[in-house]
C-alpha cells in the first residue's frame, strides 16, 4: 500500500496498542486517546497520546481518504454512526453493534430472528425473582450480566444440575450490591459441546472475507480452573469457517447493513449433535482476539483496515494454518487491587537475538518505556501477548510457546494448554459433526 495513513485510535485502555504498533512499523501516522487515566502510561514512549479527540479531527479531515478513525471498545456505537455521516472513515463498530453485544435480550431475539436456534434464556432485574425462578425450574444455568463495565468474573458458568451454585453466587451478589444487580442479566441453559466462535469484518454492506473460526481459553489456570479473565489465550484459524458462517453469521447480514455497522464482528457458539447454538454476539475489534489474527495476515495491516472502512468488497490474503495466542500476565492479575505494589513498574526483557518475525508475534498490551527501559504499566497486569504461527495446530503451539520462553518477566504467569484440548478431541469432534 503506497499510501500514508493517518490514523486516530479512540479507547479506553489501548488495548488495540499492538496493532498501533504495527500500523507505525509500516509507516503510518498514528495518534491514540485513552480514556482511562489510569491506563495513560499504556505504550508510553512508543505511541502518540493524545489529550482530546475531538481536537484530532481536523488532523484526520486534512487527510482526506487517507485519514481513518478506529474505535476500540463497546458503547460509542452513536458517536461512530454520527462521525461517518459526518464524512470520516470509522473503522469499530455502530449503535447496532453496541445493542446486540451489550443487550443480551436483543442480541438472541435478533439470532432468532434471523432463524438461529438458541438456547433457553430468561432475563431478570432483581436476584430474588432469578433465585424463585430456579427454585422453580432447577437445572444447570449459567449467569451473564448486560453490559460490558462489569469484570469477566461477574458472570458464572453453573456446575451443578440443580443450579444451586447459581443461586449461591446471586445471593453472594445481592448482599455484595445490597439487594439490586447494577444490569439486567439473563439466566440462559447451559449447553455442552465444543465452544467454537468466528467472525468476519462487514464494510457497512456486506461481510467481507475470509472468515475466521476461533477457540477462546477464558479461565485463568490450565485445565479451565479459576476466574474467568476475558481471554487467556486462543487459537484462530482463517480456514474452514464457509460452512458454519453461511448457518449462522451471514444471517445477520440484512440486519447489520441496515445499521450501516462498519467493523468487527464475532458470534460465539456451543456445538453439539443437536445442532449450533448462538452464546453472543461482539460487535467490535476483540483483545487479544484481533492481535493473534493478525498473526495470519499475510498483507498489511493498514491495507487491510482501509479497505474495509471505505466500503471495500475485497477479501484479504492470510496464511492458511493456526495461530495459537498466549498471555502473559502479572500479579494480581486479572483483578487491579494491589497493582501498583505487585506489579506495575516490573521489568520486561526481550532478548537481542529475536528475528524480525519473532517480533511480529510479540503483542505489547500494557507496558510503556519509563526511562528507555520496557516496563508494565496500565491497571491491571496484562502485559502482552505471544502468537506462533504453523499450518498443523501443535507447530503453531511450539512457536507460541518457545517464543514465551525467550520473554524475561519477573512474576509472569501464563497458560501452558493453550490449544491442547481442541488438538486431543475438539477439532475431531468438529470433523464427526459435519462442521470442519
Amino acid at each position: 500500500m503506497a499510501r500514508r495513513l493517518r490514523v486516530l485510535g479512540i479507547g479506553d485502555y489501548n488495548e488495540l496498542g499492538s496493532i498501533y504498533l504495527r500500523l507505525i512499523a509500516e509507516g503510518h501516522e498514528v495518534r491514540v486517546y485513552i480514556a482511562e487515566a489510569g491506563a495513560h502510561d499504556v505504550l508510553a514512549g512508543l505511541v502518540d497520546r493524545v489529550a482530546s479527540w475531538e481536537a484530532e479531527l481536523a488532523w484526520i479531515r486534512d487527510a482526506g481518504r487517507d485519514g481513518l478513525i478506529l474505535f476500540e471498545d463497546a458503547g460509542r456505537g452513536e458517536l461512530q454512526d454520527r462521525l461517518r455521516r459526518d464524512g470520516y472513515l470509522v473503522l469499530g463498530g455502530s449503535a447496532i453493534g453496541d445493542r446486540l453485544e451489550q443487550d443480551r435480550g436483543f442480541g438472541q431475539a435478533s439470532l432468532r430472528g434471523a432463524g438461529l436456534a438458541t438456547a433457553e434464556s430468561t432475563y431478570f432485574e432483581d436476584f430474588g425473582a432469578a433465585i424463585a425462578f430456579i427454585a422453580a425450574h432447577p437445572r444447570r444455568y449459567v449467569l451473564k450480566f448486560d453490559g460490558t463495565d462489569l469484570t469477566s468474573d461477574a458472570n458464572y458458568v453453573g456446575a451443578r444440575d440443580d443450579g444451586g451454585d447459581v443461586i449461591a453466587i446471586m445471593t453472594r451478589y445481592r448482599r455484595q450490591w445490597r439487594g439490586e444487580p447494577p444490569r439486567r442479566f439473563a439466566l440462559m441453559r447451559h449447553v455442552d459441546g465444543v465452544e467454537t466462535g468466528l467472525g468476519c469484518f462487514f464494510n457497512g454492506d456486506r461481510f467481507v472475507g475470509p472468515v475466521n473460526l476461533d477457540w477462546e481459553h477464558k479461565r485463568l489456570f490450565p485445565g479451565d480452573l479459576g476466574e474467568l479473565t476475558g481471554e487467556m489465550g486462543t487459537v484462530v484459524s482463517y480456514r474452514g469457517g464457509d460452512k458454519l458462517f453461511a448457518a449462522t453469521l451471514a444471517h445477520l447480514e440484512p440486519l447489520l447493513r441496515a445499521g450501516r455497522h462498519v467493523g468487527y464482528v464475532n458470534l460465539n457458539t456451543i456445538i453439539n449433535a443437536d445442532g449450533v447454538w448462538p452464546l453472543e454476539l461482539t460487535c467490535r475489534f476483540g483483545y487479544p482476539g484481533f492481535a493473534i489474527l493478525s498473526a495470519l495476515f499475510d498483507e498489511p495491516c493498514a491495507a487491510i483496515l482501509h479497505r474495509i472502512a471505505t466500503g471495500d468488497t475485497a477479501g484479504f490474503a492470510t496464511h492458511g494454518g493456526y495461530a495459537v495466542g498466549v498471555v502473559l500476565t502479572v500479579p494480581p492479575f486479572p483483578y487491579h487491587h494491589g497493582y501498583a505494589e505487585l506489579g506495575k513498574g516490573t521489568p520486561v526483557g526481550l532478548p537481542a537475538e529475536l528475528s524480525a518475525e519473532e517480533r511480529r508475534h510479540l503483542h505489547f498490551a500494557e507496558v510503556g518505556l519509563d526511562g528507555g527501559d520496557l516496563v508494565t504499566t496500565g491497571l491491571v497486569g496484562y502485559t502482552m501477548v505471544v502468537t506462533g504461527r504453523g499450518e498443523a495446530l501443535g507447530e503453531a503451539q511450539r512457536a507460541a510457546y518457545q517464543l514465551a520462553g525467550k520473554i524475561a518477566l519477573p512474576n509472569v504467569r501464563y497458560r501452558t494448554d493453550i490449544g491442547d484440548a481442541l488438538r486431543a478431541h475438539g477439532l475431531a469432534e468438529l470433523r464427526r459433526l459435519g462442521w470442519l
